[in-house]
This record gives C-alpha cells, sequence and structure tokens, in this order.
C-alpha cells in the first residue's frame, strides 16, 4: 500500500494524536507568547502529568480523578518554577531547567520504575469507546475535542477576567504593568500554573491513548510544542486569542501529520528527533523566507514595470 493510499488513516491517526499534544502546546505557548518567557519546565511537566496519572489509575483511582490529579500535579510544578523565577530572581530558562532536572527524579519515585504499563486498565478513553461504542482512534477523538473545548473555553473566560488581563498586560510590558500597580510576579506565578498544568493534563492523557507511562516521555516535548504554535502562526497569522488557541490545535495536528508520513519512509526510528528538529528550523524560518520571496517578486514586478 502506498503512502497516497495510507493518507486518510494517516490524517485521522495524527489528529486523534495532534488533539491530545495541542494540549502540551496550548501550554507552551501560554508562557512562550502570553507571559513572554522561555519555560524549559515543560519537559518535566509532561512525564509528571503521565506518572501521577498512571500511578492512580494502577491503585484503583478513576480515571477522571486521576487526569485531574495530573493537571494538578503540573500546576504546582509550574508554581515552583514561578517562584524560583520570581521571588528568588532565577532567571527564567535556567529555573526552568532546575525544576526539570528536579522532576526526573520525582517522577521516578513517583512511578517506583522507569515506565508503568496500563494494559488492562481501565482509562479515559475505554469509558467513551465504551459509551459511544466505536473503535479506540474514535474515542481519542471524541475525548480529545471535549477535553480541549473544555481548556479552551475556559481559559478565554479567564483571559478576560481582571487577573486574566493583567497576565496578558504582564507579558506586553512589566515595566508599565508595574507602574500600574499590578503584582507581576504573581501574575506571572498564575501562568507558569497553568501553562503547566495543560502540559501535564497532556502527558495524563497521553500515557492513557500510548498504555504506559515513561520516566523519559519528556524529551523533545518542548520542540513538538513549539513547532505546533510556529505551524499555526504561519499558516493563520494575526488571530485574536481564541482563535489563536484553535489554530495552535490545527497546528499540531499538522505536526503530526508531517511526522506521520515520515515515519511512512523506511528512516530510523532513532532519527525521528531529528527530523522533528528540522521540521522546527523550517517552521521558524519559513516567515524569513516569505518576506524575502516577497520582496523579490515586488522588485521583479517593479522592475518589470519600469521597463
Amino acid at each position: 500500500m502506498t503512502i497516497i493510499e495510507n493518507l486518510p488513516s494517516l490524517f485521522v491517526s495524527s489528529a486523534s494524536q495532534g488533539l491530545l499534544w495541542s494540549l502540551l502546546a496550548i501550554g507552551v505557548f501560554l508562557t512562550f507568547r502570553i507571559l513572554d518567557i522561555a519555560d524549559l519546565t515543560a519537559e518535566g511537566t509532561f512525564p509528571l502529568g503521565g506518572a501521577v496519572a498512571a500511578t492512580a489509575i494502577v491503585n484503583g483511582l478513576s480515571p477522571i480523578l486521576a487526569t485531574l490529579l495530573g493537571f494538578i500535579s503540573g500546576m504546582i510544578a509550574g508554581f515552583i518554577s514561578g517562584i524560583l523565577h520570581t521571588k528568588l530572581k532565577i532567571p527564567a530558562l535556567l529555573a526552568g531547567i532546575i525544576t526539570m532536572t528536579g522532576l526526573y527524579s520525582i517522577n521516578s519515585r513517583i512511578m517506583g520504575a522507569p515506565n508503568i504499563p496500563l494494559l488492562g486498565q481501565k482509562n479515559i478513553f475505554s469509558w467513551v469507546n465504551d459509551f459511544f461504542v466505536v473503535e479506540k482512534v474514535w474515542a481519542v477523538v471524541i475525548t480529545g475535542c471535549i477535553v480541549l473545548l473544555l481548556v479552551i473555553l475556559l481559559l478565554i473566560f479567564f483571559f478576560k477576567t481582571e487577573i486574566g488581563l493583567a497576565i496578558r498586560a504582564t507579558g506586553d510590558n512589566p515595566d508599565m504593568s508595574e507602574a500600574n500597580g499590578i503584582n507581576t510576579d504573581t501574575m506571572k506565578i498564575i501562568g507558569y500554573m497553568i501553562s503547566n498544568g495543560c502540559i501535564a493534563l497532556a502527558g495524563s492523557l497521553l500515557a492513557q491513548n500510548n498504555g504506559f507511562a515513561d520516566l523519559n516521555s519528556g524529551v523533545g516535548t518542548i520542540v513538538i510544542g513549539l513547532a505546533s504554535i510556529i505551524i499555526a502562526e504561519v499558516l493563520f497569522a494575526n488571530k485574536s486569542f481564541g482563535i489563536r488557541l484553535l489554530t495552535i490545535v490545527l497546528g499540531a495536528i499538522i505536526y503530526r501529520f508531517i511526522i506521520a508520513i515520515i515515519l511512512e519512509f523506511p528512516i530510523d526510528q532513532n532519527d525521528l528527533k531529528l527530523y522533528s528538529a528540522i521540521i522546527l528550523v523550517l517552521c521558524l524560518t519559513s516567515p524569513l523566507l516569505k518576506n524575502k520571496l516577497g520582496r523579490k517578486r515586488k522588485k521583479a514586478h517593479t522592475t518589470g514595470g519600469a521597463k
């Protein structure tokens, strides 16, 4: 079967994966674009969400409660990064690296092993699968849409409140925000918590979808989040906050689709991270290439018109 014949099934699979990964991209977007902070906590928070959810499920807790615990654990990790950055005056990049490093040991303690298998355990998707009587991939799509709709609506509502607007003002101009009486440290900490909560939520859902939680699952997650954001910004520029969140979901699906097509070729699985990095470079440089091509066409048109 050729790649062309496989495209419909690849797209459905990419959509189901992309919906879950987009929660991570939304979390990265909140710190990277709204707070203007490069937060590497994501690479520790993502496996933390999976570790907490998987441990809770194998110990008999409800998958929904386990997923919520994963989300809360991410908020706690974000709180620690926020305190390190704002109160202890550690640079944001270093604060994220410190928290990420510490989380590796914490995740190992929580899991008690390098990975926790969830085979045979009830998860949040099996409930949807039983209720709608559909294949697993569609159960993931339905669950992903429900969770994303809830998260996006809550974020749109929150960022229209006084605190949400103060967080956005802090990211846009911290000096002006302080001059207007906004406690920028508190706003940054809240932003960190929401961001890492979303990232851990993605980790807990993907662990349930994959059937296991892995200690090293966070490696390269920041690249996936950034690639999804950049793809969305290249294809859908200058949108409102709510629309940007939706475009990030599309960006994550497109990214997973590109990866799925790459995997159709006979490549070494160990090179996948390299291809992810190359995709990110292409996404980051595409606005520059687009501007250069636009200028060349304009120049050629002007020269042609002058003749």
